[in-house]
């Protein structure tokens, strides 16, 4: 579709990281005259897509979309599986794992599949899984095999010229190993003619000329093999720089983990004859205790156990704040992304400026399509709390208090709202009912919460939360809850509504405490506050 001039202006200046990136990319192909531009991910398929690339596929789409929104010049997403790669270690969640003994080391597309059905092999299942698991986000991308394009010759001239390079490679790599290591390293790795595994063998002769390596097998004999058609690959390092080369990529992103090797794979991919592509290095997720979440610990968060406490959107705003800081990944963040992306969606047909639009997560989270926000202000906190006081697992029971809050909501005209409604019964179910701690309110505390009692009661049923929200200030603003403003005048400090969720929510912290009377109802706000005052829910 045809750009307007303002918004691909608004893009050339736009801060908004993607852009940020997406203008090296277009700073590459201006310079090279290159009729279109390749982006890259990658993924090993030794065990199933986890959230991690999803993030890597998600944050690589929104550069590419900021780069169309620059040049009209056609892009690609290649998702580039390696599963080539010998089974190093049989992964915890196989059926049988005596089953894949036998086949340690193997290239991943001959392991046999653990897990039945169709699927050929271990790593033809797990390519399956990576498809499925993109399909199901929308992701455009085109898939690559590691083993189709090796034994379908799409990586031989590379690879002859590998050889021919070995001496440079050599120097590049021998420097950042190990003294044992270096004696017996090679960048090629044969497959064994004889047991079908990748061998991790010194080389005693290569011969460019006949695109040929020499080593012993396992039984000790010496193999001559033509490097070509799928009989060897590369070690990872090599193999980085060499599939940069043979495909011609520009852009690529990878993990802090793969930092102090991107030099080593842009000179590996020079010396073979390409140019490295861009990088871009994103920061690692952490769990709850600030340690590197591991798909071998299982600590962290999954993509599956996100989901299921929260829409896809959220997630996607998740990846796309802040990339390059270390953020913790944990059941916790899950409802402050909810309403993040809520209000970075509300706000988004209010800002006029091409610049701001293009600044706002969700422009990049759609692709500059994002959908009309729904009506009304419920968010995620407040169907938190909702499901606190109604006590409820039914969503039923919960819209029957948003439908009397806002008649003209409904699960049929408000999918999203309905979607996040479930969610919040979940999550509350699993993680907040368990962590109450109600507090017993104090001879002045009760007092508080009876005078707040009586000045709702004087509020009709349907009174808006702002008004709702004042008589809660006028309340409050007493002794010991009083705070004086820069302006001199006296204001409620925070810790009057601290009582209030802590009395009558078992939290910490909550919403907007007149968006909570207005959704719940004021009599049975009224109701929930003479319990707390009995002391019934602290018991």
């Amino acid at each position: 579709m045809p750009v307007s001039p303002a918004l691909r202006a608004a893009a050339l200046e736009s801060k908004a990281w993607p852009f940020e990136e997406a203008r090296k990319i277009l700073k590459r192909v201006e310079k090279s005259g290159q009729k279109s531009v390749l982006f890259e991910t990658g993924y090993g398929p030794s065990g199933l897509p986890h959230i991690g690339t999803f993030g890597e596929v998600a944050r690589t789409t929104m550069v590419r979309r900021a780069f169309e929104l620059m040049s009209d010049l056609p892009t690609r997403l290649l998702c580039f599986s390696d599963d080539m790669d010998g089974m190093r270690k049989i992964p915890d969640n196989v059926p049988d794992k005596s089953f894949l003994e036998p086949h340690l080391q193997r290239p991943l597309t001959v392991v046999p599949n653990p897990f039945g059905g169709d699927y050929e092999s271990f790593g033809h299942h797990n390519n399956a899984m990576l498809r499925r698991f993109l399909d199901t986000f929308g992701f455009e991308y085109e898939f690559a095999s590691a083993t189709e394009y090796y034994k379908s010759g799409r990586f031989d001239e590379v690879l002859i010229r590998a050889l021919e390079k070995y001496s440079e490679i050599m120097a590049v790599m021998l420097p950042t190993l190990g003294e044992e290591r270096q004696a017996t390293y090679s960048p090629f790795l044969p497959i064994s003619p004889t047991s079908g595994r990748v061998l991790y063998v010194p080389l005693k002769d290569v011969n460019p000329s006949m695109g040929t390596i020499t080593f012993a097998d396992e039984d000790g004999t010496d193999v001559t093999l033509d490097v070509r058609g799928g009989r060897t690959k590369l070690q990872w390092k090599p193999d980085f720089g060499m599939r940069w080369a043979a495909l011609n990529v520009d852009f690529e992103m990878f993990g802090k983990d793969h930092q102090t090797n991107a030099p080593i794979y842009d000179r590996i991919c020079e010396i073979l004859g390409g140019k490295a592509p861009e990088h871009y290095v994103y920061e690692l997720f952490l769990d709850e205790h600030g340690q590197k979440i591991s798909k071998s610990k299982g600590n962290g968060l999954t993509i599956d156990e996100w989901l299921t406490y929260a829409d896809t959107e959220s997630l996607a705003l998740y990846m796309y704040n802040k990339p390059r800081e270390a953020k913790k990944l944990y059941f916790d963040v899950i409802p402050r992304a909810v309403d993040e992306y809520a209000q970075f969606l509300a706000a988004y047909p209010k800002q006029a400026d091409a610049k701001d639009k293009l600044m706002n997560p969700v422009w990049h989270i759609h692709g500059g399509k994002p959908p009309a926000p729904e009506p009304g202000n419920v968010t995620f906190a407040l169907l938190l709390n909702l499901a606190t006081v109604a006590n409820t697992e039914d969503k039923a029971v919960m819209w029957a208090f948003i439908r009397r809050y806002m008649p003209e909501l409904s699960p049929e005209k408000n999918p999203r709202l309905d979607k996040l409604t479930g969610f919040a019964i979940r999550y509350f179910q699993d993680f907040v009912k368990p962590a109450k701690r109600y507090k017993r309110a104090e001879v002045g505390e009760a007092k508080a919460l009876s005078d707040l009692a009586d000045a709702l009661g004087a509020l009709p049923e349907g009174t808006l939360p702002e008004d709702i929200q004042k008589v809660v200030y006028d309340v409050g603003r007493r002794e010991p809850y009083t705070t004086v403003q820069k302006d001199g005048s006296v204001g409620v400090a925070q810790t009057w509504f601290n009582l209030l969720y802590q009395v009558l929510l078992g939290e910490e912290r909550g919403p907007r405490f007149g968006s909570f009377v207005a959704l719940y109802g004021i009599a049975n706000t009224r109701e929930l506050i003479a319990k707390a005052l009995r002391g019934e829910l602290a018991e």
